[in-house]
């Protein structure tokens, strides 16, 4: 597989992660009723955005393997021909 081809893709998986696990344990302002003033009350109380990232780059590592394994799998070429 081409590298360029190989970053892009991983690319694509890496946002769909991301907004897979972004709302995952998020609490909202409201929720929590600390909604500090002038900002939206649906906003996060707290971000997390570190390990949410980290996540996300776990979660697609292991999505673009099984997606590379079987689109290079020769049983599953056969199987989709």
């Amino acid at each position: 597989m081409n590298p360029i081809s190989f970053i892009a893709i991983y690319i694509v998986i890496w946002w769909l992660c991301l907004f897979l696990i972004l709302p995952i344990g998020a609490h909202s302002q409201a929720d929590s009723e600390t909604v500090v003033s002038g900002s939206e009350p649906g906003a996060p109380a707290i971000l997390r955005l570190w390990p949410k990232l980290l996540a996300t780059t776990i979660l697609s590592i292991i999505v673009q393997a099984l997606l590379i394994w079987g689109l290079t799998n020769p049983f599953l070429q056969e199987y989709w021909r």
